[in-house]
């Protein structure tokens, strides 16, 4: 399939990655979005987990601070989103199915300011939400899917919460 240069974020199965190695594998999917998605390269996203059932992204406070030292808000946001989207690249990925991602809707609550690096951790979905999901995607060619992101600092204190709604387009792949 090829990439749809139009799609704020690239599409799955586009053939140019090995699809059985990168779930699972923190350091393939860290390759992956720096080579796919710029600002996860400019932020230092660092993958720790990128999984199905839960995937763990981190980010140093450096190239994400504010004028205030703290990290800025766009970051905070930004990483919670390639959380969720990690999750849902992977299960695309692990059902060979080829589509484009999109977050349609967002809210973030910050809890407090975060002053050192940060991470976002995105529990999977639940075997429902799942099912629909795969469901709509699988006999409609679309699918949507909400997911919960916490953000936590480096020493494990949540700081913010993130919910995302994703949608999937599979029709022109």
């Amino acid at each position: 399939m090829m990439h749809d240069a139009s799609s704020p974020l690239p599409a799955e199965n586009s053939g140019d990655d090995n699809d059985s190695n990168i779930i699972g594998n923190a350091e393939a999917m860290e390759a992956y979005l720096h080579a796919h998605i710029p600002l996860a390269a400019a932020m230092g996203v660092r993958v720790r987990e990128a999984g199905i059932g839960s995937t763990v992204l981190e980010a140093p406070l450096e190239p994400n601070r504010n004028h205030r030292a703290t990290a800025f808000g766009g970051s905070l946001s930004a990483l919670a989103i390639l959380a969720g989207w990690t999750v849902v690249n992977c299960v695309l990925r692990a059902r060979d199915i080829a589509g484009s991602i999109v977050i349609q809707r967002s809210r973030q609550h910050f809890a407090e300011p975060v002053a050192e690096a940060f991470r976002a951790v995105c529990e999977g979905p639940t075997p429902a939400a799942m099912a629909r999901f795969l469901e709509g995607v699988e006999r409609y060619g679309k699918g949507r899917i909400r997911l919960r992101v916490a953000i936590h600092t480096a020493d494990d204190r949540r700081t913010g919460t993130f919910e995302g709604d994703y949608v999937v387009d599979a029709t022109g792949a």
